[in-house]
């Protein structure tokens, strides 16, 4: 049997964040649902060689087709996912959740004469009202206990009641001071119920104005020091919040709405829909959106919802988005046509729809990301895709080798360029390179002289000083040489971030190196047009083709490489420069750094202005101002 499945993943496709995931068959049916705390460490088992899978996951990876997952944001999110989506469909393969592995609830018998407070993992209690399910039992214990003491109700069992109003005498859990129900002999029956319905009513509205009273209790009891009562109110505190605490993936239950995450670029755009019913994620969908022309988010979201509904698939009464569309009354009117009663638009700002649409966006986001990926992996895309780069440019051949150059710098100061290298349509990141440009006026010149540097490379004899030296030991040398080899390999196409000026810079800069044979552009971000040397008007590539997707999406990898070293240098500028002045720690770096934007900044300020920094002091200024001068 082979040890290869043919929908495995590529391990960089997968996210690192907590989620859910679900293994499909061929005919679409859910056999499995998993939770991770890390997705691609846990699928990343289940594509181990197959003779080292139990037997029972082996079936399950070889009987289906494909997998997907969602993104959330903490893993009691995903434990909550999963549990919904177990018991929405039922896949073979999982736990069915009939023994003690179910979660456990936080039920009320309302159906009680004097209803009790417990924690079950039964979910058929005649009348009762459930709360959950929570990933912690300790927790809705804790909380239980923590409930008593703002709306004391009855704990204790049946029997125990039954005995106890028989006989006239508290129950046993009464005369310990466990239960506060009419059995405990210090409340009636009436004012029991209205216990009862407070109790109900702040679990089910989640009001954390118990939470602030005990927050101010604790913060009165540290004042006064008395620590004891601070630490137990503080451990209510942390009990209360652990069980009430808001999971971005489940609502109330009486909530049907509709939630669309949308992440887009220049070209396209990623839609995640959740579709989420009693409270819960019943399903999620996800397509991608070619983007023709400029659009905004708003005109964005117009198209997409007279798309996403039909008379035969109606929308729901309320309908989650990023933001507003210009028309949004008549867009409601159009929604309302279908669904035969009213549609409202809502743009989610905060609360607990505003938690789940973000994670919403945040897997729209990685779609966004998986699809740009796959589509510069396609080998009949990519071939395409040089052959139309060819083609526009007007070159010789296709440009199997291309590089691309960005400048970062953060207000003139800590400036860097970065280059990196597309081979054969995809990168290289072993023959990335960043630059540092110790002074320059202006991003024209700073690509110039990256240019010039690595220009220098193909001219035979001409060896310049780099960022990468080798020092005296051997293996540094012998590395520098290998890097050196791959800097002398010649590119068929350079691009540069930027249009006319940038364009022209790096022209000059390949005359003056006295090299010919390479062709040269520029991507213009605010319209993605390619701009060649001595050129009036832009080349315009179709906003939909693999030629613009693939230099859109190296001219993005440039700028990603860039940002990353230049905030790396300004971490390693901070850390090593700043750390070393006594009585500068972390929080008075980063206000230093917010004031002046770089420690080159800084060591040209005069003490006086140093001084007058929040939290620095004259003192303190004056350490600063002479340790950096020295």
């Amino acid at each position: 049997m082979s040890d290869a499945l043919s929908y495995r993943p590529k391990t960089g496709e997968i996210p690192t964040s907590p989620g859910v995931y679900r293994f499909r068959d061929a005919s679409g049916r859910v056999l499995y649902v998993g939770k991770a705390k890390n997705l691609r460490a846990r699928l990343s088992n289940y594509f181990a060689p197959l003779s080292s899978l139990h037997e029972r996951t082996r079936r399950m990876v070889t009987t289906a087709t494909g997998v997907e997952w969602t993104v959330v944001g903490t893993e009691v999110e995903a434990l909550q996912l999963e549990w919904t989506w177990i018991n929405e469909f039922d896949p073979p393969f999982n736990v069915q959740f009939k023994d003690d592995k179910s979660y456990p609830y936080l039920a009320v018998t309302l159906a009680d004469e004097a209803p009790r407070a417990l924690v079950t993992r039964t979910t058929g209690i005649r009348g009762a009202r459930y709360f959950g399910p929570y990933p912690k039992v300790w927790a809705v214990y804790e909380t239980i206990e923590l409930m008593l003491k703002a709306f004391p109700i009855r704990t204790c069992n049946n029997a125990n009641y039954k005995r106890a109003m028989q006989s006239g005498k508290p129950c046993f859990a009464g005369q310990i001071g466990r239960c506060f129900g009419p059995c405990s002999g210090t409340v009636s029956i009436e004012e029991h119920r209205a216990r009862v319905g407070e109790f109900v009513s702040f679990m089910g509205s989640q009001d954390k104005k118990l939470i602030n009273r005990l927050t101010a209790e604790m913060k009165v009891a540290a004042g006064a020091q008395d620590y004891e009562l601070a630490a137990k109110r503080r451990d209510q505190v942390m009990a209360l919040n652990a069980v009430l605490e808001k999971s971005a993936v489940v609502l109330r239950d009486s909530v049907d709405i509709d939630l669309f995450g949308i992440d887009e670029d220049e070209l396209a755009a990623a839609v995640q829909l959740f579709i989420v019913r009693g409270g819960r994620i019943r399903g999620v969908r996800g397509w991608m959106v070619d983007k023709e022309l400029d659009v905004t988010t708003g005109e964005l979201i117009d198209s997409i919802m007279q798309t996403a509904y039909s008379a035969d698939s109606p929308p729901p009464r309320e309908i989650v988005v990023p933001q507003l569309p210009d028309d949004a009354e008549a867009l409601e009117t159009l929604l309302a046509g279908l669904a035969n009663r009213k549609v409202r638009l809502v743009a989610a700002q905060r609360g607990e729809k505003a938690a789940l649409l973000a994670t919403a966006t945040q897997n729209a986001r990685h779609a966004l990301m998986l699809y740009k990926t796959r589509r510069s992996s396609d080998f009949v895309a990519r071939s395409k895709a040089l052959e139309d780069i060819q083609e526009a440019l007007g070159m010789a051949e296709a440009p199997l080798r291309m590089e691309c150059y960005d400048v970062s710098h953060l207000s003139g100061t800590n400036i860097v360029a970065s280059m990196v290298v597309f081979e054969d349509g995809l990168p290289r990141k072993d023959e990335y390179r960043r630059f540092t440009i110790p002074e320059s006026t202006d991003d024209t010149d700073s690509i110039y002289r990256t240019l010039s540097r690595r220009l220098a490379y193909l001219v035979p004899g001409d060896d310049p000083a780099g960022d990468d030296q080798p020092g005296g030991d051997p293996a540094l040398a012998e590395s520098a040489e290998q890097k050196r080899k791959k800097f002398r390999y010649r590119p068929n196409l350079l691009i540069v971030d930027g249009g006319q000026p940038q364009v022209a810079a790096a022209a000059r800069a390949l005359a003056d190196a006295g090299i010919t044979g390479i062709a040269l552009c520029g991507i213009a971000k605010r319209l993605e047009e390619i701009w060649l040397p001595d050129s009036e008007y832009p080349v315009i590539l179709p906003r939909n083709s693999d030629a613009l997707f693939l230099i859109q999406r190296i001219r993005d990898e440039a700028h990603r490489f860039a940002i990353a070293h230049q905030r790396s240098r300004r971490k390693r500028d901070i850390s090593t420069v700043l750390a070393e002045i006594p009585g500068l720690g972390p929080a008075r770096v980063k206000v230093l750094l917010a004031h002046f934007g770089s420690v080159a900044r800084l060591k040209e300020a005069p003490e006086e202005a140093i001084g007058d920094v929040r939290g620095i002091g004259p003192t303190l200024a004056g350490a600063i101002h002479q340790h950096l001068r020295a």
